[in-house]
């Protein structure tokens, strides 16, 4: 028995070492709960690619749902899905492709994992595992989440709290892109699966689905489905219900007849008496409601030196508080009589533009933007975002007794982009000056695009809502029509005219995209120096597209007698120029899945040669403007 013994540990320890083999082979095809690992700095992240999702009885049987889940309008996602209806039901099951942008993330300081970020705000008995699993239906796991929001604790979620979700994707390595994968769709692996019908589901062959997978694929797995291009989903038709027989029809059309005349009248004696009940409590009520409208006017002529008036304001402060009171903790709460002080009571001479007044508190300058009590919604936006790019809010103040708010910004000394095009004479903007500030614009739209949770689209970009800075640097400004989120059809147009997305007007879808061709609109303006509306009515980008039109040198030529007139007097690249006008009209596409993102954009307008001039200097300059 002794002699036995080493034998058998022997046995043992072989036994170990073939179990360790095999888990570390199957750990390069298989993840763990955590998600795939990856390496920072891969040249093929981040990338654009695809998650396969099934329309989900009761909740997420409609695009605009399942859009506000993943920060998308409902056009991003029926595009690539092959939905010609994007305002339809779905069905159960309907398969849809959602797109997401895939990077390598790190997580600690030793791991990074391949994931899409989705923030997601937690509801009522929302947790890690449910939302997981039945909201995102196991394209990431709680275990996942739970690295990824490292402070949060899982049995212990506060409402309207914000949660990076990471759904699972990887982007192509070179060997892939090098076979024509040009793409990996994620796509979890159902029991009823196997991988004969998942490749056929998207035309590829049985062997590139285990090649980037392994072989042992199981339930509930997120795998990575290797394309050369998108598939095209083949989607249900909804078949009418056939009509009930004849005879059946007409003897419900006489049962239903005798029903409905027994009802109404009974309905009619019960209208009548609730309509004399009514007219009698109405005039009860009209002779109280003229008493209290008496002592709210006494209460409003009385002023500040109405001794009830104190009543009154507690009242009407505690409801409009209320909607505002997740941002006491950030901005300072100006009094009335601080506003009413800093604008000489609102004097013409002190206004700005439409209702922004200019005043001084405490010896600092600020812009003051006097709304009815509709502010809630910008303050809800404006508390999300910080950047160098978009007009900081300082703080607030509300007048509660004419349920008036009013939002306090920084005060940007130079004024709109708009003034500086069309009202100075004398002053006219230089070209290094125009592009600096395309520049700004962009960076601040690609910041409220891409780094919020949900999404940030302004809606109303124009150069009115474009100011300088004393070093004329643009900052984003009037987020008073912004939507966080882009999710909608929206039969409520707003916004300027001439700068107006095709696509928004048309149908009142709301995404990025109308910002981006806002933006477009922006560069024709700055390279134009025209009107965005001229006196015949014509808007300034119906035509743009015709200046890039022909040979090298009618493109030129067209664009030289387009330009600016301020703008021939000096010097500039000419390719430089050429560049801005290919990105402006890019972004007048009226396709808006065709249309560059802004952070394509950016992109694009930092590798001018006429970007790069010195702006040390902190004062307006010679260099910044052209004298006229």
């Amino acid at each position: 028995m002794t002699r036995a013994k080493p034998r058998y540990n022997s046995l043992l320890l072989l036994l170990l070492l073939f179990f360790f083999i095999f888990i570390i082979f199957h750990s390069n095809a298989q993840p763990s709960t955590i998600g795939y690992k990856c390496t920072i700095n891969q040249t093929t992240s981040p990338c654009q690619t695809y998650v396969f999702y099934r329309g989900q009885a009761p909740d997420f049987l409609d695009l605009a749902t399942i859009g506000d889940l993943f920060s998308l309008s409902r056009l991003e996602i029926s595009n690539p899905s092959n939905i010609t209806s994007p305002s339809s039901p779905l069905v159960p099951n309907q398969p849809l492709f959602i797109p997401v942008t895939c990077s390598c993330n790190s997580v600690n300081s030793s791991m990074a994992i391949s994931y899409a970020n989705i923030s997601y705000t937690i509801k009522k008995d929302d947790t890690f595992y449910r939302t997981s699993t039945e909201y995102f239906q196991n394209l990431t796991t709680y275990q996942s989440v739970q690295l990824v929001n490292p402070t949060l604790i899982p049995v212990n979620l506060t409402i309207g709290v914000s949660v990076i979700f990471p759904i699972f994707c990887k982007c192509p390595n070179k060997t892939q892109i090098g076979n024509q994968a040009n793409q990996l769709i994620s796509y979890v692996f159902q029991p009823s699966d196997n991988i004969s019908t998942v490749a056929a589901t998207f035309g590829v062959q049985t062997e590139s689905i285990t090649t980037v997978n392994g072989n042992n694929i199981k339930p509930f797995d997120t795998i990575f489905i290797p394309v050369s291009k998108l598939p095209a989903l083949s989607q249900p038709t909804v078949v009418p219900s056939p009509p009930s027989p004849e005879n059946d029809s007409r003897k419900g059309v006489v049962t239903g007849l005798g029903v409905g005349l027994g009802i109404t009248g009974f309905l009619v004696v019960l209208i009548g008496g609730l309509w004399l009940y009514r007219e009698k409590s109405m005039r009860k009520e009209r002779d109280l409601w003229g008493d209290e409208e008496k002592q709210r006017q006494e209460l409003y002529k009385g002023g500040k030196g109405n001794k009830n008036k104190g009543f009154y304001t507690k009242e009407m402060e505690e409801s409009l508080m209320a909607d505002v009171s997740g941002c006491l903790d950030k901005y300072r709460v100006f009094s009335i009589d601080e506003i009413e002080e800093a604008t000489n009571g609102f004097h013409e001479s002190c206004l700005i533009q439409g209702s922004v007044y200019k005043g001084s508190i405490d010896g600092d300058f600020y812009a003051i933007k006097k709304m009815n009590w509709n502010a809630r919604d910008e303050l809800k936006i404006l508390q999300k975002v910080n950047h160098g790019n978009l007009v900081k809010l300082e703080g607030f103040s509300i007048d509660p007794l004419n349920a008036t708010c009013y939002l306090i910004y920084e005060f940007v000394e130079n004024g709109s982009v708009y003034s500086w095009l069309q009202e100075n004479e004398n002053d006219k903007l230089n070209w290094k000056t125009r592009l600096r500030i395309a520049v700004d614009v962009a960076n601040g739209l690609q910041y409220i695009h891409e780094h919020t949770r949900p999404r940030v689209v302004h809606k109303d970009i124009k150069s009115t809502n474009i100011l300088l800075d004393a070093n004329m640097r643009a900052k984003i400004a009037n987020f008073g029509l912004a939507k966080s989120g882009c999710n909608a059809i929206t039969m409520h147009i707003v916004g300027t005219q001439g700068y107006i997305a095709p696509e928004y007007l048309s149908d009142g879808i709301v995404s990025t995209k109308m910002d981006v061709f806002a933006f477009g609109v922006i560069l024709l303006e700055l390279i134009s120096g025209k009107e965005v509306i001229d006196d015949e009515g014509n808007v300034l980008w119906a035509k743009a597209a015709q200046i890039l039109e022909g040979n090298e040198e009618h493109k030129v030529n067209k664009l030289c007698g387009w330009m600016d007139e301020a703008l021939r007097e000096e010097s500039y690249s000419m390719e430089s120029m050429m560049s801005v006008m290919s990105v402006a009209v890019a972004c007048l596409h009226k396709d808006p899945s065709k249309r560059p993102s802004m952070v394509d954009i950016v992109y694009a307008l930092c590798k001018s040669d006429d970007l790069f001039y010195d702006i040390s200097d902190d004062t307006l300059s010679g260099s910044q403007i052209t004298a006229r």
